[in-house]
């Protein structure tokens, strides 16, 4: 009897550590890249260990061809991911590609759009829904209305023009507009983002979701004047998309001080659970940007990890 009480002891441990294990599974993210305007060498792997860092992410990278390369041998399985991370500004993909990508997304797929991933693709009329606004590579009012805020409500401008331009790189405080949505729950209202770009006079279908961050477009530093959306979620469907128009890369992992912000790392962290999930289980880290100060992360969140 004494054997069996054990035998039974035993398998109940093991169970419980086999139940454990399963209930820390990471969830399985992809970033796409390979190619873009801006150096992607090195913000796809900025992006892989902030997600890594966090330890609720495993994550894939999947590069294209070069540029004029044979894109037919691009061909990422998207729906074996929990979320995907654009980070691609480059040549069309293959049919193939563009047709799994469509299926994944409408099947309810967690994407992010990050920073100049907004300027692929402008003759791809669905890309655009998935992106809600986008910026050069031949935009204007084909593409869609421009959308900023004037007095704090949307605005839908209709008027000629190209799309997207910024001004000069900056530290600019970040305006919340949507305090009650699982990314920004707990965000404050206003704080500052480390030196980076503000893209401005983004236009598209303009299919917004949710807005949930802002900034002003300082007319002083070649901007356009207005409060431009930087953050929000689209509204395509079943899908999950989270659009972040900040992290400009710089020349090296050691130099790139947008990315380094864990304002910007919070949010796509938050982002990327909510994409995959529809919830955010994370807490606001300690090391968040106050309404005066940058808060840079060095080390892309190793030694601050995750308060869950």
């Amino acid at each position: 009897m004494k054997s069996i009480s054990k035998l039974i002891h035993l398998l109940a441990i093991a169970t419980t550590i086999i139940l454990s294990s399963c209930s820390h599974k990471p969830l399985r993210a992809l970033v796409v890249s390979g190619q873009n305007n801006h150096n992607w060498k090195v913000s796809h792997l900025a992006i892989k260990e902030i997600l890594d860092n966090s330890g609720m992410f495993a994550t894939d990278i999947a590069l294209t061809p070069p540029a004029g390369g044979n894109m037919s041998s691009f061909d990422p399985r998207f729906d074996k991911y929990d979320v995907v991370v654009l980070d691609y500004n480059g040549d069309r993909w293959s049919e193939t590609t563009d047709s799994a990508f469509l299926k994944y997304v409408q099947d309810g797929g967690g994407v992010i759009v990050y920073h100049a991933a907004d300027n692929a693709f402008a003759g791809w009329e669905e890309f655009n829904k998935i992106i809600a606004l986008g910026g050069w590579e031949g935009r204007n009012e084909k593409s869609g209305p421009y959308y900023y805020l004037q007095d704090g409500k949307p605005v839908l401008d209709h008027s000629p023009g190209h799309g997207g331009s910024h001004g000069m790189q900056r530290e600019y405080p970040m305006h919340c507009r949507n305090a009650n949505h699982p990314i920004t729950k707990d965000f404050p209202d206003n704080w500052m983002h480390a030196q980076d770009e503000m893209y401005d006079r983004m236009r598209g279908p303009a299919n917004i979701k949710e807005l949930l961050y802002s900034g002003k477009a300082d007319r002083n530093t070649g901007g356009s004047g207005r409060e431009e959306p930087l953050v929000f979620t689209v509204d395509y469907g079943k899908a999950r998309i989270f659009h972040i128009m900040l992290g400009h890369c710089g020349p090296s992992l050691a130099d790139t001080p947008a990315m380094q912000c864990a304002g910007f790392q919070t949010l796509l962290l938050r982002g990327a659970e909510w994409s995959a999930t529809g919830k955010v289980k994370q807490s606001l880290p300690a090391d968040f940007p106050t309404e005066r100060a940058v808060s840079l992360r060095k080390d892309y969140g190793k030694s601050n990890g995750v308060n869950k």
